[in-house]
């Protein structure tokens, strides 16, 4: 079975799939709409996700009226989202009930640490967790 990101369609089967035409397929390229792989000789390499792409661009365009500015606004957008319910699946994975330790990361992300492990940028000292100068430590202490 192929991954829904393998990159292996050319932009002729590509553009059939998604019922459109390779010039069309090229514009959104150019527009950073869809952005394809490419291969050493830079010939596009569609995937799966990127045909599942092309067919909401023609949706949106075609049925909702949306321009192509909006449409990407809005591509960027549903992006963005996803990523930060990435980023909330990856924090409560880490997280018990009673007992949530985060940290923000040198980048300034949130980090989620395990109970019992000692967040990055701190160290203790007679007993108590002490942040180091300079580190962010947020955390919820367990309830007595």
């Amino acid at each position: 079975m192929v991954s829904e990101d393998a990159q292996v369609y050319v932009i002729s089967v590509a553009a059939e799939l998604a019922g459109m035409h390779p010039q069309t397929l090229r514009q959104y390229d150019r527009l950073g709409l869809v952005s394809p792989g490419r291969t050493r000789g830079r010939g596009r390499r569609y995937s799966l996700r990127d045909i599942a792409t092309l067919r909401e661009v023609q949706r949106l365009s075609q049925d909702e009226g949306v321009n192509l500015a909006g449409i990407k606004r809005i591509l960027e957008l549903e992006a963005q989202v996803d990523r930060l319910q990435r980023q909330v699946e990856y924090l409560r994975a880490f997280t018990e009930p009673g007992r949530r330790v985060f940290t923000a990361a040198p980048s300034g992300d949130v980090v989620a640490v395990r109970p019992g492990q000692r967040p990055p940028g701190t160290r203790t000292v007679r007993g108590e967790l002490t942040a180091t100068p300079g580190a962010l430590v947020l955390w919820q202490p367990t309830p007595r």
